[in-house]
Order: structure tokens, then C-alpha cells, then sequence
């Protein structure tokens, strides 16, 4: 590490009425600041934040390796995308073709034996595809818009390949940069689920207005048990303003799979609001609430848990269904609220129009909400 040239460092000035600077020195790009920091580390950071973000910097406060020293890091915050995001393509890609294949063979029902001998036959569930796809996309991309316009750093949506049922098991992206306040972390949080519930909307519609499929009658004759993904509020509403039947009593007929692209939207949406940690549900309570947010986190787990109790025990329903599916989002929101919540540089209140959007986007979320998503049942 070599000393640093004044004239190429961030606006030192502001942060010398809040720390004893000692000595200044470069790590690559970083830029780190040794000495004692005069006040608590969370007023430093808020202190300095607005000076060090205007000259392209975010910072953080850490220990030096003696343990003797308090050392601030400046780091450049270079927004946007910085080549071919290759990563970001490779699993897009994978994603395609994992979403298409389980859509050929599960909703399309192409016997395995016909994509062995003709692989292009996969391509008949590109519209299942697209609407999975869609609404995963388009949810993700409602928090890199909001995020790229609080100039936050952010990752574009990485989508995460998988097998049954969906081929996917949904869109992430990675926030790099500071929260600079309650406002950002709310538009943030709130963009995706809105933007992902109008796809959903869409591709609900869409996918009721298409003519419905048939079921091989091979398929019937097996019998057997089956998964059914049962309707969350949101889907019978949109289905009785179009008035468009969701099942049929003869059972070689079913919805259009791009139905069940709007299905995906709904039950990706309860599950992002859930309000712990870093999920989308966590940013709204913990920009709406503050810090109250960490105590309602608390509560979640125990409410995930007594829900899956009450499947099994009362409603007796197996692991294999809905029990599980209850039990494992229990202990995965143990791990998310584990990490906690992000912590903006500003924690003014977010205003009373915030808040009204905050209350609405949980509701429309309960519309997607269902008890029972997934059960087994016998053809």
C-alpha cells in the first residue's frame, strides 16, 4: 500500500470534524483512512456519507488489523454495468432451457421419448417460458430501475436455474452499494413487488383468454396422485372479471400453462413480502418502521412454524404438501433475519404517502396469500 496523492483523494475536510485522520493510504481503488473516529461509527458514516457520495465515494467504518486504529474505507461507486455482464447471460441462458424443458414435460405433457428423438419439440412451451420468465424479470428489474435511480450500485437480475415445478426457483440481484436513506430503501423494496404484480396481472389474463390444453388421455387412464396448485384470491378475481373458468370437470382439460406463469407471480410475491431481513418484505417494514422492524422479524418464523402445525396436526396434511413448503420458508426466514435488515446512511421517516403505498402493497400481496398452495391429490 502506498501513501496517497491529496489532490486524488475524497473530500478529506469532511471527514476531519468528526476524526483524528492520522495517516491516509491507497489499496487499489480503496481509499482508507487511519486514525480515531470522534463520534459513534453510525454518525460518522451519516456525517461524511452525503460529501464522500457526491465525489463518487461510499465509506465504512472497520478496525486496523493492530486493533489500535479505526480506519474508513472509501469506495468508488462505479453505477451501471461494466462490460458484458456474462454471469447474468450464462444463467439467463440455463434458465430458458431448464424452465423450457420442465414446461414441455410437465405442463405441455411431451412425452420424454419425443424431446430424445426430436429436441427442437422443446420449443413448444416457449410461451410458459415466457410468462415464468416475465414476471420474475420484471420484478427484479423494478428494484435495479429504482435502485439505479437512488443511484444505488446493483447487480442486473441474476435468475436461478431449477427442475420441478417451475425450472426456476426465481431472480435475485445483488445490492453492492450504501442505503443513503428510508426513502431509497422503500422505493426500493416496494418497486419490485408492484412491478411484478402488474406482469402477473397480465400474464394471468393472458394465459385465461388462451384456449385451454388438453390433457393425454394416457395420463388420466394412470391415475394416481397428483400435485394441484390451488387458486390464490388474486387469480379467481382476475378470472371472474374476465369470466373465464380457472378448471374443468372433464379431466383431459386444463388452463393454458401460461396460467400458471401468473400462479408463479402471486406465490413469489407472498414469499419476497415476508418481512425479515433483506427480502423486498424487510425493506418495506424496516423503512416504513425503522428499527421496530427487527422485532417483527422476530415473529415470522413462529408464525411460519405454527402455520405448518396446523396443516399436519389439525388439517392433516403430509410434508410432501404444504406442510413443508411452511416449515422450510420457517427456518430459511431463521437464516434471512439472521443477517438482518439494511441499515440506510439517513434514518428520517419515509412521510405518510410512503406509508400508504407501503399498507397497499401489503394487501394486494394478501390477495396472493393462500393457506394451502400446494396439495396431493388422487385422478
Amino acid at each position: 500500500m502506498d501513501s496517497g496523492d491529496s489532490e486524488e483523494l475524497p473530500p478529506v475536510e469532511a471527514l476531519r470534524s468528526v476524526f483524528a485522520l492520522r495517516e491516509t493510504r491507497r489499496d487499489g481503488d480503496h481509499v482508507l483512512f487511519y486514525g480515531e473516529s470522534l463520534v459513534p461509527e453510525r454518525m460518522l458514516v451519516r456525517e461524511v456519507w452525503p460529501a464522500f457520495r457526491n465525489a463518487g465515494y461510499e465509506v465504512h467504518v472497520t478496525s486496523a488489523p493492530s486493533g489500535r486504529e479505526d480506519v474508513v474505507v472509501a469506495r468508488p461507486v462505479t453505477p451501471g454495468v461494466d462490460g458484458v455482464p456474462w454471469k447474468n447471460v450464462a444463467l439467463f441462458l440455463a434458465t430458458v432451457v431448464s424452465t423450457m424443458v420442465v414446461g414441455a414435460l410437465m405442463w405441455y405433457h411431451i412425452p420424454l421419448s419425443e424431446l430424445w428423438a426430436n429436441p427442437l419439440a422443446v420449443l413448444r412451451a416457449w410461451p410458459f417460458t415466457a410468462a415464468v420468465l416475465g414476471v420474475l424479470t420484471t420484478h427484479e428489474l423494478g428494484h435495479y430501475v429504482a435502485s439505479r435511480y437512488h443511484g444505488v450500485d446493483v447487480s442486473l437480475p441474476y435468475l436461478v436455474p431449477f427442475v420441478f415445478p417451475f425450472g426456476t426457483m426465481g431472480a435475485i440481484i445483488q445490492m453492492r452499494g450504501q442505503m443513503p436513506d428510508r426513502k431509497a430503501l422503500f422505493d426500493i423494496g416496494v418497486a419490485g413487488p408492484l412491478a411484478g404484480l402488474v406482469a402477473t396481472v397480465v400474464v394471468t389474463a393472458v394465459g385465461l383468454s388462451l384456449a385451454p390444453m388438453s390433457v393425454p388421455e394416457s395420463l388420466v387412464r394412470e391415475g394416481g396422485r397428483v400435485i394441484v396448485f390451488n387458486n390464490p384470491p388474486l387469480l379467481d378475481l382476475i378470472a371472474a372479471a374476465l369470466n373465464r373458468p380457472t378448471e374443468y370437470t372433464d379431466p383431459t382439460v386444463a388452463v393454458h400453462p401460461v396460467v400458471i406463469g401468473g400462479w408463479v407471480g402471486m406465490f413469489f410475491t407472498v414469499l419476497n413480502l415476508l418481512p425479515v431481513g433483506q427480502l423486498d418484505g424487510g425493506h418495506i417494514v424496516r423503512a416504513m418502521f425503522g428499527e421496530a422492524q427487527e422485532r417483527i422479524a422476530a415473529v415470522v418464523p413462529l408464525v411460519l412454524f405454527g402455520l405448518a402445525a396446523y396443516l399436519h396436526y389439525v388439517r392433516e396434511y403430509t410434508l410432501n404438501e404444504s406442510v413443508g413448503l411452511w416449515a422450510f420458508w420457517g427456518l430459511l426466514s431463521v437464516a434471512i433475519a439472521y443477517r438482518g435488515p439494511a441499515n440506510p446512511v439517513d434514518d428520517s421517516p419515509i412521510g405518510p404517502l410512503r406509508m400508504a403505498l407501503g399498507v397497499l402493497t401489503f394487501a394486494l400481496g394478501a390477495l396472493c396469500f393462500l393457506l394451502v398452495p400446494i396439495e396431493i391429490t388422487t385422478l
